[in-house]
C-alpha cells in the first residue's frame, strides 16, 4: 500500500448503479485461532454447483478430429476465426479425450489457502489462490514435456527444449475452496469459472504462449474479442497477456506446470490451508471480474441525450448539421489495441509497444493477491489506483491517441488551413499525439523500402477486424497510435551522450529527416523538439529506481529494465513540451516559429534545475528549483512525506501462495520504493476528461481498471479529482489588496500570484484564463460584472452580448468577423466597463499574402488574420499570459537558448509581447490591475456591498470550438461537435464551460 496520510478532496461518488465492492477482498484477516473459539466446527455442507449428473465430455470426437490441428496453431489464424474454432474445440469438451491422450490433475485442487473471516456475524470465506480451484488438463504435447524433464526434482532439467509448439494447457476453474468438488468425478465438473488456458506458439511472440480466458455453455459471459464488447474491455485471449504478470515469475517457460498434480504420475501436489468449515457462496473468481465487466458501457456521469441546442446556439456551431447517438462516428475500440515482441524480438520491429504490455505489471491488484500501488478511497469501501498504469492511462497523455479535439484540429488544418501538403501536417502532428504509431510505422517502412512515408489519419482507425476492414494490414501502427503518448515512448528516450549513436541505429529510423524538416537550425538537446528524440535499444528500458528486479521483465518481453537518472530529467517533457513548426503557406515554408513553449519557459524562470543529461546550463539553478515530474509525476505529499510502495504487482516469492518451477525470492521479491511517482500527467483540461467520463462508447475507451476492477475508483474520477486540486491549490492565487469608494466610483486592486513553473495557461496557444470581478449587494447578488460568461462559455456583457473578440465567424460560418481588425481584449492594466475583460492568452495570425520570413516572427507588425492553426503563425498579436516567479532578462534567456541549441528566436518568442509598460511582466511571478467602477453603472438605489474576484480556465475557448466547426468537415468534427452539444456539464466545476481556478471571496466594502 501507499504509505502516506494524504487523501484525495472532495471526491464524490459519480458511478451510482455501477458501483460494486468486493468486500471480502478489503477485510482484515482474523487472528488464525478466532474461528476456533468463537464458532463451532461444521462440515462444508454446501453442493458442487459445478457436478452434473453425466459426464461432460465430447459428443463429437469427429469434431475435435477436425479441430484438433487448428487450435493447435493460434497465429495461423485471424483472431476472430481461430477463437471460432477454438471455442468449438473447447465447447465440445474435446479437450478432455483422455482417449486421444490428453491427461489431467487427479482432482479439484486449491492454488492458495483458503480463509474465514466474521464479518457482521456471518462467516465469510477468502480465497487467496492465484487461480480459482483448478482441474488442468494437458494435451499429449504438455504431459509429456512435463514428465521427461520436471520429474526429476526441483526445477526444470537443464537440457530441456522449450514447450513444443502445439502444447495446450487448459485450466478448468471451480468455486472455492476446492473441498466443495474434490471427491467429485472431474469429468462431471461443469467449468463454472471458465478456464484459463495456454497454448504454446514459439514463433508467434517472444513470450511463445497463447493466453486468455473462456467460458464454458452460453450463461458464461465469455464472446470472442472481435468485435469488441461494449465496454472495450481487455481481450479475453491472445498474445503476450496480462497473464505474465504471474508466470513470469516461472523459473522458464513462462509456466509453473509440475507432473505432481497429474493423475497416474508419481509425486504429491502443493496443499494450502483450506478453513472450509462454514457453509458460505464462493467468492466471485478474479479472472471472470476482469473478462467481465458489470454493466454495458458505464458511463461515469450521465450525458445530455439530446443536444443542448441553446449551447450549441451560444456556440454558433452549426448546431443542425450534428451527428446523433446513432450516427456518430466512434473511435476504434480499445481491445484492439494490443501488439507485442516478436519470436525474433526485441528489435527495431519491437522498439514500441502498446501500454497492455505493461498493464499486467504496473497496474495495482493484477494478481488479484497483493494491493500495492493504491491507498484507501476515505470516501468509500475502494481503493485509489495510484499505479503507473492506471494514472497514466486515464491522463491528457494517455487519452493523446484519442483526443477528439486534436482529431478535429487535425481536419481544420488538412482541410481548410494547409490542403497542400496533408500528408506531412499529419506525420508531424500524429508524430506526438501518435508518436508510438508514428514511429513504428517509419521503421518497418524503412526496413522494407529506405523510405519514410507520411504517417497518416486514416492509419490510426486501422484494425484486426473484420478481415477486410480498410488498412487491416496497418492495425498494429493504428493501436499504437490510439494508444496515446504511451510507456516506451518516455522509458525508452535517449537523451544526453547517448543520442549521436541512438541515432545510427534502427530503430530510429527517419528521426533525423524529422529533425531536419522541424529543427534544421538547431543543435543538441534543441533539436530534438516537436518531439524528434531518438529512443534507445529495443531491449531496454530504462526507470528512476536502482537495481530493479529484471527477470521478470526479461522472461515476458525480452527486455532489461535499466536504473537513469536521465527519465527524471526535465528533458524528457521538454522534448515533446516545446514545439518548434515551419510556418506554411500556400504549402511552401516560409518561415520557423515556436508554437509551445513550456520547457524554454521553465528553464527560463526560478525553477530550473541548472541541469540536463548534456551537462549545466548558464546560470544555475533558480531559487524556487523543481522539475517537471515534481509537479505533474508527484513523489510526496503536500507535506513533503515521501510516497512509498513497491514499483509492479507480480507473483512474488516470498508473499504469494507457493508455486512449484518459481524462481527464487532474490530475483522476485520486490522492494518498497522511497519516492515513489505518481504518473499523473494532469493540467487542467477538465473539458476532455469529463468528455472520456461520459462517452467512453464514442472514444472507444474502457472506464473501470482492467486489473483493480470493482475494487478500485474508476480511473477517470481520479484523474478528474487530481486537476480540481491542482487548479484549487497549486495553480495561482488573486487576492483584492485594497479597495477605496469615493462619490462617484469604487476602486479595486487585484493581484493574481503565478504558482506554476511556466507561464499560466501554457501549452496549446488557444488555452486562456480570465479574471472575473463582480461587484455585490447585501444580499450577495451582481449589480456590475466584468468576465462573466454565458452557458457556452462565452464572455458576455451586462446585456448578455458577446464581447468584442468572442467570435470570429458568422453563425453560418460563411465569413470571418473584421478579420482584417484582429478583434481581440487587449492587455488591461486598468478596466472600467463590463464589456472589457482581462484575458490572459495568446493570439497569432497568419502570414500576409505573398509573406517572407521577414514578415513573421515575435515583434512582426500583425498583417493576416488571426487564427488557430498551429503550422500558421507568422506573428503573435498579444502574450499577456502569467510568467513565472523569476523569469530571466533577453541576454540570460539567449545564453540558455544557445547552450540547449537553440537561437536567440527561442529567446524572444518565449518573452511576453503587448502588455505596453506593465511592470509586472519584467521579472514574472503575476500580475496585478485596478478595476474602477463607475457607481453610476451600478443599478438605481443599489447600494454595493462586497466585492469579488475569481480566475477562470478554459482549455476550449468558444472561439475556438466554432473555428473546428467552421474550418473542418467530416467524422472528427462531426464527433467533436456531438460531444460538445451532448456533454453534461452541469452542477460540476466546469459548469458554463469554465473551470474556476481560485477566487477571493466576498470582500466587504469595509474592510
Amino acid at each position: 500500500m501507499i504509505d502516506t496520510s494524504k487523501t484525495g478532496s472532495g471526491l464524490r461518488d459519480k458511478r451510482g448503479p455501477w458501483r460494486a465492492f468486493r468486500r471480502s477482498h478489503l477485510a482484515a484477516g482474523l487472528a488464525a485461532g478466532l474461528f476456533l473459539l468463537s464458532a463451532p466446527l461444521t462440515a462444508l455442507a454446501q453442493q458442487c454447483t459445478a457436478e452434473r449428473t453425466e459426464q461432460l465430455v465430447p459428443a463429437d470426437p469427429e469434431v475435435c478430429s477436425d479441430l484438433r490441428e487448428a487450435v493447435r496453431d493460434p497465429s495461423a489464424l485471424p483472431l476472430a476465426q481461430y477463437q471460432d474454432r477454438l471455442n468449438r474445440f473447447l465447447g465440445n469438451y474435446c479437450h478432455r479425450a483422455e482417449g486421444s491422450g490428453w491427461r489431467r490433475d487427479t482432482s479439484v485442487r486449491d492454488t492458495g489457502p483458503f480463509t474465514a473471516n466474521l464479518q457482521g456475524g456471518e462467516w465469510q470465506g477468502k480465497d487467496h489462490g492465484t487461480h480459482a480451484p483448478v482441474v488442468i488438463w494437458y494435451s499429449p504435447e504438455m504431459a509429456d514435456w512435463l514428465t521427461r524433464y520436471r520429474s526429476d526434482g526441483e526445477s526444470t532439467a537443464s537440457d530441456a527444449p522449450p514447450v513444443p509448439d502445439g502444447a495446450i494447457m487448459v485450466k478448468e476453474m471451480f468455486p472455492a475452496p476446492a473441498s466443495r468438488c474434490s471427491d467429485v468425478d472431474p469429468l462431471k465438473l461443469h467449468p463454472t469459472n471458465g478456464a484459463a488456458i495456454m497454448i504454446r506458439d514459439n514463433e508467434a511472440s517472444y513470450d511463445g504462449w497463447y493466453w486468455g480466458w473462456y467460458g464454458f455453455g452460453e450463461n458464461s459471459g465469455w464472446a470472442p474479442d472481435w468485435p469488441p464488447a461494449p465496454t472495450n474491455p481487455m481481450p479475453n485471449q491472445g498474445f503476450a497477456q496480462y497473464c505474465m504478470n504471474c508466470h513470469a515469475s516461472a523459473e522458464d517457460n513462462l509456466t509453473f506446470a509440475s507432473p505432481n498434480n497429474i493423475k497416474g504420475a508419481p509425486g504429491t501436489p502443493l496443499s494450502f490451508l483450506s478453513q472450509n468449515f462454514f457453509e458460505a457462496p464462493a467468492p466471485e473468481a478474479r479472472h471472470r471480474e476482469v473478462a467481465l465487466p458489470d454493466d454495458e458501457v458505464h458511463r461515469l456521469g450521465t450525458p445530455h441525450y439530446k443536444s443542448d441546442q441553446e449551447l450549441l446556439e451560444a456556440l454558433r456551431a452549426l448546431s443542425d448539421e450534428l451527428p446523433d447517438w446513432d450516427s456518430v462516428s466512434k473511435m476504434p475500440s480499445q481491445t484492439y489495441d494490443n501488439t507485442w515482441v516478436g519470436a525474433d524480438g526485441p528489435d527495431a520491429s519491437d522498439a514500441f509497444l502498446t501500454s497492455s504490455q505493461c498493464a499486467g505489471c504496473h497496474d495495482a491488484g493484477s494478481t488479484g493477491l497483493q494491493f500495492d500501488m493504491t491507498e484507501p478511497n476515505p470516501h468509500g469501501d475502494d481503493l485509489f489506483n495510484l499505479s503507473p498504469y492506471a494514472t497514466w492511462r486515464s491522463s491528457p497523455m494517455g487519452l493523446a491517441g484519442r483526443d477528439p479535439f486534436f482529431f478535429a484540429q487535425l481536419a481544420s488544418e488538412t482541410q481548410s488551413f494547409h490542403p497542400e501538403d496533408p500528408g506531412m501536417v499529419e506525420d508531424t502532428c500524429l508524430g506526438c499525439h501518435g508518436v508510438t504509431g508514428q514511429r513504428q510505422f517509419h521503421i518497418d517502412q524503412y526496413t522494407e523500402t529506405e523510405s519514410c512515408p507520411d504517417f497518416r489519419r486514416e492509419t490510426v482507425n486501422a484494425v484486426p477486424w473484420p478481415d477486410d476492414h480498410p488498412g487491416v494490414e496497418n492495425a498494429q501502427y493504428g493501436a499504437l497510435a490510439r494508444d496515446g503518448i504511451s510507456c516506451t515512448s518516455c522509458h525508452r528516450m535517449a537523451l544526453g551522450e547517448e543520442t549521436e549513436d541512438a541515432l545510427l541505429q534502427p530503430e530510429n529510423a527517419c528521426v533525423e529527416k524529422r529533425q531536419a524538416l522541424l529543427n534544421p537550425d538547431n543543435k543538441g538537446f534543441a533539436k530534438t523538439f516537436t518531439g524528434s528524440f531518438p529512443v534507445r535499444p529495443p531491449d531496454s528500458l530504462i526507470g528512476p529506481f536502482e537495481n530493479p528486479k529484471v527477470k521478470p521483465m526479461e522472461n515476458a518481453l525480452g527486455i532489461t529494465p535499466e536504473h537513469n537518472t536521465d527519465i527524471a530529467s526535465s528533458e524528457v517533457c521538454g522534448s515533446c513540451h516545446t514545439v518548434h513548426l515551419p510556418v506554411l503557406q500556400k504549402g511552401e515554408v516560409i518561415d520557423y516559429t515556436y508554437e509551445q513553449t513550456t520547457y524554454p519557459e521553465w528553464a527560463f524562470s526560478a525553477y530550473r534545475t541548472g541541469d540536463t543529461p548534456d551537462g549545466p546550463l548558464p546560470h544555475g539553478k533558480g531559487a524556487r528549483a523543481e522539475s517537471c515530474q515534481s509537479c505533474h509525476m508527484p513523489s510526496e505529499d503536500s507535506d513533503g512525506t515521501p510516497y512509498r510502495s513497491k514499483i509492479a504487482s507480480i507473483q512474488e516469492h516470498s508473499n504469494f501462495p507457493e508455486a512449484e518451477h518459481s524462481l527464487g525470492p532474490d530475483d522476485i521479491d520486490l522492494d518498497v520504493r522511497d519516492n515513489y511517482s505518481r504518473h499523473t500527467l494532469v493540467g487542467l483540461n477538465v473539458f476532455l476528461i469529463k468528455m472520456a467520463q461520459q462517452f467512453p462508447d464514442i472514444l472507444g475507451i474502457r472506464t473501470v481498471d482492467p486489473m483493480l476492477v470493482s475494487m478500485g475508483v474508476d480511473p477517470l474520477l481520479r484523474t478528474e479529482q487530481a486537476m480540481l486540486d491542482l487548479a484549487s491549490n497549486e495553480t495561482a492565487e488573486i487576492a483584492v489588496d485594497k479597495l477605496d469608494s469615493s462619490t462617484d466610483k469604487l476602486t479595486a486592486h487585484v493581484s493574481l500570484t503565478n504558482k506554476v513553473g511556466h507561464k499560466f495557461p501554457s501549452g496549446v496557444g488557444f488555452r486562456r484564463a480570465f479574471v472575473e470581478f463582480r461587484v455585490l449587494d447585501a444580499k450577495g447578488d451582481t449589480l456590475w460584472a466584468s468576465g462573466r460568461t454565458n452557458g457556452a462559455g462565452v464572455l458576455v456583457d451586462q446585456s448578455g452580448e458577446p464581447i468584442e473578440g468572442e467570435y470570429w465567424w458568422s453563425k453560418d460560418c460563411s465569413a470571418r468577423i473584421r478579420p482584417e481588425e484582429r478583434l481581440h481584449q487587449p492587455h488591461y492594466e486598468t478596466v472600467a466597463r463590463q464589456d472589457k475583460v482581462q484575458i490572459y492568452q495568446e493570439l497569432v495570425s497568419t502570414p500576409p499574402d505573398d509573406a517572407t520570413a521577414a514578415t513573421c516572427g515575435k515583434g512582426t507588425e500583425p498583417a493576416g488574420q488571426l487564427t488557430t492553426s498551429f503550422l500558421s503563425i507568422c506573428s503573435t498579436v498579444k502574450d499577456n499570459r502569467l510568467l513565472p516567479h523569476g523569469f530571466l532578462p533577453d541576454d540570460q534567456r539567449n545564453e540558455i537558448a544557445k547552450a540547449l541549441g537553440a537561437g536567440d528566436e527561442l529567446a524572444e518568442d518565449v518573452a511576453p509581447f503587448a502588455v505596453g509598460d506593465d511592470p509586472d511582466y519584467n521579472q514574472g511571478g503575476g500580475d496585478s490591475l485596478v478595476y474602477e467602477v463607475p457607481l453610476a453603472d451600478l443599478p438605481d438605489g443599489a447600494k454595493p456591498a462586497a466585492v469579488k474576484a475569481t480566475l477562470y480556465y478554459q482549455a476550449t475557448p468558444p472561439f475556438y470550438l466554432q473555428d473546428r466547426m467552421c474550418t473542418a468537415k467530416g467524422e472528427d468534427r462531426d464527433r467533436l461537435g456531438f460531444l460538445a452539444g451532448h456533454l453534461n456539464l452541469d452542477g460540476t466545476q466546469a459548469e458554463d464551460w469554465k473551470l474556476e481556478v481560485v477566487s477571493s471571496g466576498a470582500v466587504p466594502l469595509s474592510q
